[in-house]
């Protein structure tokens, strides 16, 4: 039986939890006023640790 392994690196977990938003964004309807602004520092961010390998 194989178990998921969580991660250790901040950069893919943050590109984890931008990509589920992305998601689930247009398919709850969600929108509020500085909806885009929070996934592109999120975006930024995961995109810059990955790169950095953290």
């Amino acid at each position: 039986m194989s178990r998921f392994r969580m991660t250790k690196s901040l950069g893919m977990i943050l590109l984890g939890i931008w990509l589920i938003m992305t998601g689930l964004i247009p398919l709850l309807h969600l929108n509020f006023e500085g909806l885009s602004l929070i996934m592109a520092i999120l975006a930024i961010a995961s995109g810059a640790l990955v790169l950095l390998g953290r």
